[in-house]
This record gives structure tokens, C-alpha cells and sequence, in this order.
């Protein structure tokens, strides 16, 4: 078996039902998702500023290339679930990090998902209307 390489780290981040399998290594910043540059998969401003808050907020935005694979969800869910992968990823590559990430709320996964629909409704909790008479 091969030697684990030391310069890259890869990390899973979740959200909902979007799994996102991220590849860190040093660089000059660039980040893919699914093949295609971040501005051209999440256009949506506010989605990029999720996914490049943990290097913001750790400096590292000039200095770590950023490689991931994301299914599954909706594109906010997606965004998260890079942010989470990021942010795990950094506190493989350099554990000093983890207080800083760890305040910010990166490193949490947001577990919430939708409720199963049971037999007898009409959604999860929806019924149909009760009538006395």
C-alpha cells in the first residue's frame, strides 16, 4: 500500500442530503466543484461566500487549491455541505485551526432534514380537516 501523501487532504462534508467529497492541496486558490470553476457551478454570490468562509476566515484563500465532488440536494444544501468539507479539511491539514473553525460553527453539521411522510396523511404532518357534525 501506498504511503499516504502528506501534501492533500480529503475530507466529507454533509448537509441534508448532499454529500460533498472534498480534495485540499497547497496552490493558488483555485477551487472546482464537479469539474467546473466555483463562480460557473454556484453563480449565486451568497453561495460562494459559504463555500470560501473557512478560508476567509483561517487566510487561506490564496494559498489552498480546493477540489470537490458534490450530489445530491438543492444549491444552498450543496454550498453547506462544501463549507462543512472545507472546514474539516483544514483541521486535518493543520489542527491549530479547529478553535478558530470550531466558533465560527463550520465544523458542526447542520442535521436537520425534511420529515418522512407517514401512512394516512397527506404530508408529514398535514391531516385532513376534522369536522364535529
Amino acid at each position: 500500500m501506498a504511503k499516504k501523501d502528506e501534501t492533500m487532504q480529503r475530507s466529507v462534508g454533509r448537509r441534508k442530503t448532499s454529500s460533498a467529497r472534498v480534495r485540499i492541496t497547497p496552490g493558488k486558490g483555485e477551487i472546482i466543484v464537479n469539474g467546473k470553476a466555483l463562480t460557473d457551478y454556484f453563480p449565486m454570490p451568497l453561495s460562494q461566500q459559504k463555500v470560501l468562509d473557512p478560508l476567509r476566515v483561517t487566510n487561506r484563500v490564496d494559498s489552498m487549491d480546493v477540489s470537490v465532488k458534490v450530489a445530491g440536494g438543492g444549491v444552498n444544501s450543496q454550498a453547506e455541505a462544501v463549507r462543512h468539507g472545507i472546514a474539516r479539511g483544514l483541521v486535518k491539514w493543520d489542527e491549530a485551526l479547529k478553535p478558530l473553525l470550531k466558533a465560527e460553527g463550520f465544523l458542526s453539521r447542520d442535521s436537520r432534514s425534511s420529515e418522512r411522510k407517514k401512512y394516512g396523511l397527506k404530508k408529514a404532518r398535514k391531516r385532513t380537516q376534522w369536522r364535529k357534525r
